[in-house]
């Protein structure tokens, strides 16, 4: 019911900057937290940033200092600053949102992943 749509990924040389986005659509509903996940070759999904829907951030150690996530709550978008990308950067990168969605009479818990956008560190 939720709809995530990634932009942003690409190819940069290490010492390098990205930005990621993320924008959520659909109807009925209220974002709750939202987060960006990677999941490089051969290694599990892992949490890069969440950002919660009061606006406390939490990062992975490896990213701290180096990625700035954002939230724009009245456009429903998450972005994800990336400086100083290191080769071991290289993965797919993943956005998340849990959500409510809100009826009369009930509401419903939800959580969306995005497609994925290749993110590569390389010289």
């Amino acid at each position: 019911q939720v709809q995530l749509v990634e932009s942003g990924g690409g190819l940069v040389q290490p010492g390098g900057s990205l930005r990621l986005s993320c924008a959520a659509s659909g109807s009925g509903f209220r974002l709750n937290d939202m987060a960006w996940h990677r999941q490089a070759p051969g290694k599990e999904r892992e949490l890069v940033a969440r950002v919660r829907s009061g606006g406390n951030k939490e990062y992975a150690d490896s990213v701290k200092g180096r990625f700035t996530a954002s939230r724009d709550n009245a456009k429903n978008t998450i972005d994800l600053q990336m400086n100083a990308l290191k080769p071991e950067d290289t993965a797919v990168y993943y956005c998340e949102a849990d959500y409510w969605v809100i009826t009369p009479g009930q509401t419903e818990a939800g959580r969306s992943w995005g497609q994925g956008t290749q993110v590569t560190v390389s010289s």
